[in-house]
């Protein structure tokens, strides 16, 4: 037996959690079992909470679309119990039941080891968004962007991505520029490692203009729609933009210029089915890039019994940094 928290959905279509008792015999199919130690809390996690965004096929379900902690049980050879594991994507926690729960049963293609030094509660202060943060990080270095070039943008700095892209950047050398609609998370963003702090609506709105003046060497951004376009307007030359999430709506109201005559590269950053040698060696830069420090004033504790609650507040965008969930707890 073990602890979930279990989304139901009723015949009016209104959801609930609640936090259940259940058999093993109620684990989805899957070559590894994991003993889950945390989770923590996505966008995503919040539509799944609430009326399921689309996401969740069938009901009862079992959110959480990120975990880690220690094999229990395994029938592929590259697990054994003991191992230290960490899953991101791949459906689960949308389609496949996830993380919020004591136990999960998963395809080992959809696992990843944990590299030395990195606890099971650090792998979900990073989760999802952390480790979408460093893909982003990752992309814009490999297409060009070093230290000493000018300062990097990243949008909705004080969220999870943003969190963790403000700190990975400060910490490998670049000037952050952060880009935040609450005043009160200056201090916040400032700790992390940000030098200039960007009040969202100087930037979040289209001009006229295509293209303004060169400012950004880089952009890291969780937010799309107008501040997207507005920024794509602002890059260097022969500069990148990771485009990592759509806070600001999906749609880009841009023109092509900003391609066509500064060279502007839009980087596209997919978590969910990246292929398993990209997330070893993500999580391999998490371990020697960011600064534990750093992660851990990110950290919000929370149980599962708090997650009816957070999944409506991160849609609100009243969710700062990273919330670890011990479903121990």
């Amino acid at each position: 037996m073990f602890n979930a928290l279990v989304v139901e959905k009723a015949e009016d279509g209104s959801t609930s959690a609640s936090v259940q008792r259940l058999d093993d015999s109620r684990l989805p199919e899957g070559d590894v079992t994991v003993a889950v130690e945390y989770s923590t809390v996505n966008y995503k996690d919040g539509l799944c909470l609430t009326t399921g965004g689309g996401l969740v096929r069938t009901w009862p379900h079992v959110p959480g679309i990120d975990f880690a902690g220690v094999v229990e049980t395994s029938s592929d050879p590259r697990y054994a119990p003991g191992d230290r594991v960490v899953l991101t994507g791949w459906r689960v926690g949308e389609v496949h039941w996830g993380g919020y729960a004591q136990k999960a049963r998963v395809r080992a293609d959809w696992l990843v080891p944990l590299p030395e030094g990195l606890t099971t509660r650090a792998a979900m202060a990073v989760g999802t968004a952390g480790f979408t943060a460093m893909l982003a990080v990752m992309a814009l270095e490999d297409h060009g962007l070093k230290p000493g070039q000018g300062p990097v943008l990243v949008t909705g700095a004080a969220g999870g991505v943003g969190s963790v892209a403000t700190a990975i950047l400060a910490h490998l050398g670049y000037e952050v520029a952060a880009v935040t609609g609450r005043p009160e998370t200056e201090p916040y963003l400032r700790d992390l490692g940000a030098t200039q702090i960007v009040p969202r609506e100087t930037i979040n709105e289209t001009v006229k203009r295509p293209l303004e003046a060169e400012t950004w060497a880089g952009c890291v951004d969780a937010v799309g729609g107008a501040m997207l376009a507005r920024v794509l307007g602002q890059m260097k030359y022969g500069t990148s933009v990771a485009a990592v999430g759509l806070a600001g709506g999906a749609a880009l109201p841009a023109t092509v210029v900003p391609f066509l005559l500064r060279g502007v590269n839009l980087l596209g950053i997919d978590s969910v089915m990246r292929p398993y040698d990209d997330r070893v060696r993500a999580w391999g830069r998490i371990a020697r890039d960011l600064p534990m420090d750093k992660l851990e004033a990110m950290i919000q504790p929370a149980t599962l019994g708090d997650l009816p609650a957070l999944g409506p507040a991160i849609l609100k965008g009243q969710v700062k940094g990273r919330v670890v969930v011990d479903v121990n707890a």
